[in-house]
């Protein structure tokens, strides 16, 4: 406890920055194939014996919250899938941090008494679309009926629960009204996201839905004095706001085009055991063989963290941003977490 208490504050960039939040993917697998997310004909997916077992993973949060970090969120690909999961859950339920997790939710219900069990009380339902036809175009998978399903069954056992909406020009920029009309009678909070670029995903910047376009909607359905604005909460991702009379509200998560680099606490843990300072960073440091070969993974953390970059990764602005050259070499977004 006495080296917890000392490190507090160690992992800290070369800005002053301090990162105490843990975003670890549990595998790069999907049972969806979300059109921002994967290429359509998949990935290569690492061989097992290159990704981190439960103990591998349980051993790499413990260094990380003995350097400070509080919270942790598992994703994947989609984490529900590994079979050990409740061992992973089990072993991240004992370190005393704020868990989390991020799921499309189709496999949530079978989970529901796992996460009771192990105190996680915090869901991230990705969900892009309200209409089942829609659905199958955007994850070309079909499940929609069973994560409204589950979405009904997590709100109903008193999780707190948020929506994650990609929102792509000519795909579903037309339900950004419906989404905060789900939020009229329900505790939850709808967060739509930017399409952000990465590997496979034929990302483009006119597929942007801007936070302007989006809150222009909104204040057109509802008036803009029933649209109020919400205080900007600590290393916040989304600028939140609410309907005035809601039960829920919403957030926006504008990382392309009003980036909230200057307050990030983020650090990411691949499947395959490499950590990312950066979503948008094509730079890695493998932990895992460190952590096989016995090596010191507190100096590699250190300096990958140190080495981060003042905004996403160094692309600084759309011109470089949009440059494929730039971003093409990173990950697709499936084999990062989300």
């Amino acid at each position: 406890m006495k080296q917890q208490t000392e490190n507090l504050q160690v992992l800290k960039d070369q800005f002053g920055r301090k990162h105490d939040y843990l975003r670890i993917s549990l595998i790069e697998k999907c049972n969806l194939r979300c059109q921002y997310c994967m290429p359509e004909e998949g990935i290569p997916l690492t061989p097992s014996k290159f990704l981190m077992s439960a103990n591998e993973i349980g051993s790499l949060a413990q260094t990380f919250v003995d350097m400070g970090v509080k919270k942790i969120r598992l994703t994947g690909g989609e984490p529900l899938l590994r079979k050990d999961f409740e061992d992973i859950l089990a072993n991240l339920s004992s370190l005393g941090v704020d868990l989390s997790i991020t799921t499309n939710g189709i496999l949530a219900d079978r989970f529901l008494p796992i996460f009771q069990k192990y105190g996680l009380k915090k869901v991230n339902f990705s969900l892009d679309t309200l209409k089942e036809e829609r659905f199958k175009e955007i994850t070309r998978r079909s499940g929609y009926q069973k994560t409204m399903d589950n979405l009904d069954l997590f709100i109903k056992a008193g999780f707190d629960v948020k929506l994650n909406i990609v929102l792509m020009k000519d795909l579903n920029e037309d339900e950004v009204v419906d989404f905060v009309d789900f939020t009229k009678d329900l505790p939850i909070s709808a967060r739509f996201i930017e399409f952000m670029p990465f590997d496979g995903n034929k990302w483009d910047r006119s597929k942007l839905v801007s936070e302007k376009e989006i809150l222009g909607a909104v204040g057109s359905e509802y008036g803009s004095e029933n649209l109020l604005s919400l205080p900007d909460e600590d290393n916040m991702t989304a600028r939140k706001f609410k309907i005035k009379g809601f039960q829920g509200d919403f957030g926006i998560i504008s990382s392309v085009t009003n980036p909230f680099c200057g307050t990030c606490n983020r650090i990411r843990l691949t499947a395959n055991g490499r950590i990312k300072n950066c979503l948008f960073s094509n730079q890695e440091t493998d932990l895992l063989t460190a952590l096989r070969a016995g090596e010191d993974v507190e100096k590699l953390i250190l300096e990958s963290i140190f080495k981060k970059k003042a905004v996403r990764a160094g692309m600084d602005n759309l011109e470089k941003l949009s440059d494929p050259n730039l971003h093409s070499d990173n990950r697709s977004m499936i084999a990062i977490g989300g």
